[in-house]
């Protein structure tokens, strides 16, 4: 089923790109992510998280940029491997390579995604944006909207 864009939520994950590359996602096709670990405000940040909503995929240092696009298959569930049943897992779903990576300088040189909450505190590994930040987002990353088919 296909979550209707006035339902869907955007969201940035970040990933340490030495600990799990983005390509991991494109090579497997889906996966279960546990990249919250046991982070308490990315936890939370992912108990809102629901199947159908778009992730940018976001490569934390030495890289700092938006790779890619990937969409929760499943609604965030507890992760099997901790054993307390604190930590938060959602599955995803490799949706598409951007044409072109987006760094953090590009993304804070951004008037209009200055709200955006990744630029206030990069240390944040699961944060929600906008749909208008979403689409500016894969606006300068070269995607563009093709006649009746909406970029959200």
């Amino acid at each position: 089923m296909v979550t209707p864009t006035s339902q869907r939520h955007y969201w940035i994950f970040s990933a340490d790109p030495h600990y799990y590359h983005w390509d991991t996602l494109f090579v497997k096709g889906k996966e279960m992510w546990h990249g919250a670990g046991s982070k308490a405000d990315a936890n939370r940040a992912l108990k809102q998280v629901r199947k159908g909503d778009r992730v940018l995929c976001y490569h934390a240092a030495p890289e700092r940029s938006i790779y890619s696009i990937a969409e929760v298959t499943r609604d965030p569930y507890p992760d099997p491997h901790d054993s307390k049943g604190k930590n938060l897992v959602a599955d995803l779903r490799a949706f598409e390579r951007l044409p072109r990576q987006v760094t953090l300088g590009e993304l804070r040189a951004n008037r209009a995604l200055r709200k955006a909450k990744l630029l206030k505190n990069v240390r944040l590994i699961v944060s929600a944006i906008t749909e208008e930040e979403y689409v500016e987002i894969l606006r300068m990353a070269g995607v563009v909207a093709m006649p009746g088919i909406p970029l959200s």
